[in-house]
This record gives structure tokens, sequence and C-alpha cells, in this order.
């Protein structure tokens, strides 16, 4: 692909071979932070603007040839300031109530947070309010999620690990969710956001919350949750996994049902990636709380 675009367009601006070197590394910074879309239109269009204004440079003898880009730094002074500065909102660990999603959208795939938390009130009656741009269908997947969330710690968190809550534990973690004043937001909030695939991720944000517990590091999710814990296939996937790994993620958690879409993927997608497929919430809730604390 390269081999093509970037000849093409120095021949086009009139630059000799050799007079302009972009290094591999700035070309993954340039596909990274610049022109995610599917495609390589967008992608022609920022290389032929790098040539030009090298061209320019050097009509105006601001530079001598052989020119060589390599950093970003680079790319911001020909570019201006990267489209996607960055794929994580928190780069070390996230605090309780914070956990890290998968979404799908025309531009590919990204990492989307889910935030909770908690505020003071004197009511004794809980409530959910709800923030960044969510649309039908995910407002009634956060409905469904914190009504799961009660349900899941009035049972005491029932998995694989009873170790992981103890009874009062739970206890107390499903008063909190039934009676505080709570706030979910998805951040970039200028963004619609709307579909179901977030469901576990929100059911672990709740929860991450009413425990005060942050859940491990570098783990992202995705998978839609029903009323009775059942996690459901989502879309995708190929461009989720792709997203994650570009974030720096090395354990996802997904649907049983979407082991096939995974499977399918090529190798060097798939490697260095721990990856749990799961058919019920339960099955979740060690994978993300993987220590209790002392």
């Amino acid at each position: 692909m390269f081999q093509y675009l970037i000849p093409q367009a120095e021949k086009d601006s009139g630059l000799q071979s050799q007079q302009l070197t972009i290094s591999e590394s700035a070309l993954n910074t340039l596909i990274k932070r610049y022109c995610r879309e599917s495609g390589v239109r967008n992608l022609q269009k920022h290389i032929e603007k790098i040539v030009r204004k090298c061209v320019f440079k050097m009509v105006n003898a601001e530079v001598q040839p052989p020119i060589r880009i390599d950093e970003e730094k680079d790319l911001i002074e020909l570019l201006g300031q990267p489209v996607w500065p960055t794929d994580r909102l928190y780069e070390l660990d996230t605090p309780p109530g914070v956990v890290m999603g998968l979404a799908w959208t025309a531009m590919g795939g990204s990492v989307l947070y889910i935030e909770c938390a908690n505020k003071p009130s004197t009511k004794d009656s809980g409530a959910l309010q709800l923030t960044g741009s969510l649309g039908k269908v995910m407002q009634e997947s956060v409905s469904i999620a914190h009504t799961f969330a009660m349900k899941f710690a009035s049972l005491q968190a029932p998995c694989a690990d009873s170790k992981l809550i103890s009874p009062d534990e739970a206890e107390s973690a499903s008063k909190f969710l039934a009676k505080s004043q709570l706030h979910l937001h998805v951040p970039q909030g200028a963004t619609p956001k709307d579909g179901p695939s977030a469901g576990i991720t929100m059911v672990t944000a709740l929860l991450s919350l009413a425990l005060k517990r942050p859940v491990r590091m570098n783990l992202a999710m995705t998978g839609e949750v029903s009323l009775t814990g059942k996690v459901l296939p989502v879309g995708g996937i190929k461009e989720k996994v792709i997203a994650a790994k570009r974030s720096g993620v090395d354990c996802i958690i997904m649907p049983e049902y979407n082991r096939k879409d995974f499977d399918d993927l090529q190798d060097f997608i798939k490697s260095d990636l721990q990856v749990h497929f799961v058919s019920n919430y339960s099955e979740v809730f060690p994978i993300a709380f993987a220590s209790r604390p002392n």
C-alpha cells in the first residue's frame, strides 16, 4: 500500500527519489492517530499533505533534503494535533466504578469507558442518572444492568469463586445499589452512542462502585446482558479486538456465542491476548475481580 501511495504523492509533487523518507513508525502513528477510517482515501490525502508541505519547505529553503519523518512530533508539525491523541482515558489503573468496554462504529473499533459515581444525597430512595448521549437501546441496557447488578449482589454474587465476596459485602453492595443516587456516564458526551453491547461492562462498573473495588488492569469486555444474567452475542468482534490491542489490553471478556467470530480472525490479531468466553455474568465476575483485597 505505502509502496504505491508515497511514490505517487512524491511524483505528483515533483519530488525526486530519496528526498523524503517516512519511517514505518511514523506511518503506523499516522494510521492510529489520524486515519482510522476503512479504506485508504483519507490516508492518501494525509500523505499528499505531508509531501506538499515538505516540498513547500524545500522551495522556501526552510529545510534541505533529504527530509526524514520519524516521530509523532514531525507529524504534528506537518498535520497539526492528532484526531485521536490517545486510546485510553485512564492510562493506569481504573478507579472503582470505571470499566473499559469495547465499541464498534463506522470508524472501526474503539474502547468505551463506563463511569459510575455516587451523588451525595439526603434521599433514602435510589435513582440513576444517565449522561453521555446515550440512545434508547443503550438506556434500556443501563436499566437492565442496574436491576441485574442489584439482584446479583443480593444473591451474594453467585460464581465459581465464593471467596471473592463475603456475605456482608454482598448485602452492603445490594443496599448501596438500591438506595444510592447513582450517576452513570459514558465519556465523549458529544458523540451519540447506542446498542446493547456494553451490558456486562455496565454491570461490572456498578458492582465495582458498590464494592469499592477496581477491576483488574488492562481488561476490556463486550457483551449484552439479560435480566437473568445471560451474556448474549454482539457484533464487530474483529474491530473491537483490534481496538483492544491498540489500547494495550491483554485480557478480553466476550460472549461464548462470539467464539467462532474470534476464531476466524487472523493469528496476528489474536496473538498476545487472553480471551475469556462467557455465557453468564457469574463467569464475568471472578475474571473482573480476580483477587480479593486484603
